[in-house]
């Protein structure tokens, strides 16, 4: 093997070459492992999204029909701003570690928003309002409890 590299061997010998890839000390792939991570994650930001929108969707009737329907739009507007911070929130960790090193405050803001709008609002109840900015920590149990 005269100075001919194992590159230009294989290449000779009518053989695709394969494309270099980085890899970490310990062999592992880190460009795919950090994919799968993020698809990962993804899926569960997508379920999590969904699994609120679905108790928000069982818990605004319930609550037209059980108290009334000022209750229930509260409840909904509240419901929505959870949605909203939740995928804030999200979007902040997703660029944790690429643009930042800590996640943003800015999601924090809506809750804030949330109890003021309730406050100077006259068909906006605040009980109800922030029992629905809540309504994504049920979701967030029961994705914990199916991942397990």
């Amino acid at each position: 093997m005269d100075g001919v590299s194992p590159k230009e061997m294989a290449t000779s010998e009518g053989s695709v070459p394969q494309a270099p890839h980085s890899t970490t000390t310990d062999g592992s792939d880190a460009p795919s492992t950090a994919a799968n991570g993020m698809d990962g994650y993804q899926r569960l930001q997508r379920r999590m999204l969904l699994a609120t929108a679905f108790a928000t969707a069982l818990a605004v009737p319930i609550t037209a029909l059980w108290f009334d329907l000022p209750t229930a739009v509260s409840l909904l507007v509240g419901a929505l701003a959870g949605i909203l911070y939740l995928r804030l929130l999200a979007r902040s960790v997703s660029r944790l570690g690429v643009d930042t090193k800590s996640v943003g405050k800015f999601q924090q803001l809506v809750p804030v928003v949330l109890v003021l709008a309730a406050i100077r609002l006259p068909f906006l109840e605040i009980l109800p309002a922030l029992a629905g900015f809540f309504l994504y920590k049920p979701a967030l149990i029961v994705q914990a409890v199916l991942d397990t």
